[in-house]
């Protein structure tokens, strides 16, 4: 009878999966040190880059706006995005279009910039 296991086999089998972990590893180990590699050719005088703030909306500037018409903005629940898909400033009576030049509209009931997407508890829709 045959012996089902022989040491030839054993070593044939266990070499073989050795090497190919090896190799795995090679391989794995070769593209790290790429990536580090890659990474150390950077110029050595380069600062870390920061993060750069995100540029404001300038409809999102207050500046010049009483603390009245802002306390006026709060009570009439007005907000930059509208919750509500089909009502929103630009759409609305009250809403008054940006001027040439000027990115941001406005509104009747009150002062400063109003976004044309947003939103307030006080919206009309326009008559056609």
């Amino acid at each position: 009878m045959e012996n089902k296991y022989s040491r030839r086999k054993f070593l044939g089998k266990y070499l073989f999966a050795g090497s190919v972990t090896l190799g795995a590893g090679i391989v794995i180990a070769g593209s790290s040190l790429k990536a580090l590699a890659e990474g150390s050719d950077k110029s050595k005088d380069q600062q870390p880059k920061t993060p750069q703030p995100a540029q404001k909306n300038p409809c999102d500037n207050m500046a010049g706006v009483s603390a009245e018409e802002l306390e006026k903005r709060k009570k009439l629940a007005y907000v930059n995005k509208t919750p509500i898909a089909d009502s929103h400033c630009s759409n609305c009576t009250l809403y008054i279009p940006p001027g040439k030049d000027k990115p941001c509209g406005g509104c009747m009931l009150f002062k400063g910039p109003v976004r044309a997407d947003g939103y307030c508890a006080y919206w009309a829709p326009v008559n056609n």
